[in-house]
Formats: C-alpha cells, structure tokens, sequence
C-alpha cells in the first residue's frame, strides 16, 4: 500500500428517494432529523433541511465505509470524520465533499499524516510519520507530494533540506546525534541498471538523488581553558656562568629540560588529542553509513 492509502469513495445515491422515516415542512420536504434507506443500501441519519442532507449526520456506505459530521446541502462540509472500508480513517475539515482544510489521516499500515489539505490532497504544512522505521517528514506539501523546504527526522540523525517530487535535491546537512553535521547536496545520477534491463532496447532512463558530502564540521563538547603562564626564569648572572663546570653544568642543564617539559605538559588543553580522534571517527561515520532512502515506505 502507498503512503496515499484508501481513496475509495461510493455514490451517496441522491438522486433515489428511497425510505425516509422522519420529519418534514409545510412543503412536504425531509426537514429536521430523520432516517433514510437509499434503493443502493446506502442509509442515513441525521439531520435535513428542505429536502437535503444540511448539519449533524451519519452516512453509512453499503461497502463498509461512513461517515460521520457535517453537511451542507447533500455535501460533506465542516468537521467530519470518514471510515474508509479497508480501516484506514481521515479526521478533519472537509469542503464539497473534499478533505480541505486541517486535519489528520490514520493509514492501515499505522502510518499518519497531520496537516494541511486541499482539494482532497496533502497540500501546505503537514507531517507524514512512518510506523515501520519511526522517521518522519516535517515540511511542505504540494498536491499530495513532498515538496518544499523539511525536514526528515529519524532515530539517531535528520536530514535538512529540499524536496522534491518525495526526493531531496540541492543543498542541506545531515545532522548526527553524535554531535557532528554533515554538509553537502544531493544530484540526480543514473539509476542503476540490471543486465535484462540493458537489453531492452526501449529502456527509459531513471534519475536518482546521490548524497554528495562536501564538509563536517563538529559541536563543541567541551569548553576550552587558556594554559597558565609561568614568570620568565631570572638569566643566570656572569659569575653563575663562568664557574659552572663539570657535572654541576650537566645537572643544571637536565634540571631546565625537566622544567621545560613540565611547562609544556601543562600547556596542553583537555581532550586536545581525542578531537582528531573524534574528526576522522565523524568522517567515518556520516561518509556512507547514512544514506537517504527515496523508496516509499509501505
């Protein structure tokens, strides 16, 4: 199943009269509540006015389907909610019996879209969560499509970019739990083709995203302190000099390579030896092992 999900819609068959059990006007038109059984099996309850559908009501489809909210003359519009046959179901606003508006559609697979609609299709702002792998896709929407600005979160690191027609293009970064971000863009390449399908002789060529990573650049996981600055050591005088002979001078020469080595121990900054170590880990870590995945999820 698509990420679309049920679009099964049945004829409310309203154009048969049918069976109707309930009030009327003056005029001898379904006005107030009431129930109606349609020639095709379809039934409803709720609400009429001058002879239409009009306000609180429920429809019941002879396939399975309902719905239940609001209408205005003989269509869906308001707040409903709407039961598909296969148990997928949509929660929201509706206009002309199209899901317009706001609201939130609960797939078979689990899935679930919150968000923006028009004209019956994902359309504006809205997020697509994925049950099988548990990412999901924070962004724009055109006519039923990822397109636009978004983000992709999944369990350990998110991708930020564009997209488009589903597939991420142009620049953006990947951005690692870990602590690192990886920069680069995505191009579309040659799919890769199979030795039957090179046969064919009317083959169409297909355009894939590669991620193609330029940089990383890292967080600051800790905070650096400036070395202590030790006072310049007083400059022997000339007697000093001129008597130090022997093993006295070989002593004091090995006691200023002690001091020297102290001093540049001490210089040293915390964790400046792990931050290479932590680069060329970062670089091995986001170079293949996250890739985006353009296949939809089922």
């Amino acid at each position: 199943m698509s990420d679309l999900g049920s679009e099964e819609l049945e004829e409310e068959g309203e154009n048969d009269i049918g069976e109707y059990d309930g009030e009327r006007n003056e005029a001898g038109e379904r006005h107030g509540h009431g129930k109606a059984r349609l020639p095709n099996g379809d039934t409803y309850e709720g609400n009429y006015e001058h002879g239409k559908r009009h306000g609180q009501g429920i429809y019941k489809f002879k396939s399975g389907a309902r719905y239940i909210g609001e209408y205005v003359k003989n269509k869906k519009h308001g707040h409903g909610t709407f039961i598909y046959p296969d148990g997928s179901r949509y929660e929201g606003e509706w206009a002309d019996d199209l899901r317009h508006g706001y609201g939130v559609y609960y797939y078979v697979n689990n899935d679930t879209y919150t968000g923006e609609w028009f004209a019956h299709q994902r359309h504006g702002q809205g997020t697509y969560f994925y049950a099988e792998t548990g990412s999901k896709y924070v962004g724009t929407w055109v006519n039923g499509q990822q397109e636009g600005a978004a983000e992709l979160i999944h369990l350990n690191h998110r991708y930020q970019g564009k997209f488009l027609n589903k597939n991420p293009v142009g620049p953006g970064k990947y951005v690692f739990d870990i602590g690192c971000e990886q920069h680069g863009e995505y191009r579309l390449t040659d799919v890769e083709r199979g030795e039957e399908e090179e046969e064919e002789e009317t083959t169409m060529m297909t355009l894939v995203p590669k991620w193609k990573a330029t940089k990383i650049t890292e967080l600051a996981l800790w905070t650096p302190t400036l070395p202590e600055e030790h006072p310049p050591a007083e400059a022997p005088g000339p007697e000093e000099v001129l008597g130090a002979e022997g093993d006295g001078e070989l002593m004091e020469e090995g006691q200023a390579l002690a001091d020297i080595s102290e001093g540049e121990t001490d210089s040293l900054r915390p964790g400046e030896d792990d931050g290479d170590s932590t680069r060329e880990d970062s670089r091995e870590y986001g170079r293949d092992d996250y890739r985006y995945d353009t296949t939809d999820q089922v």
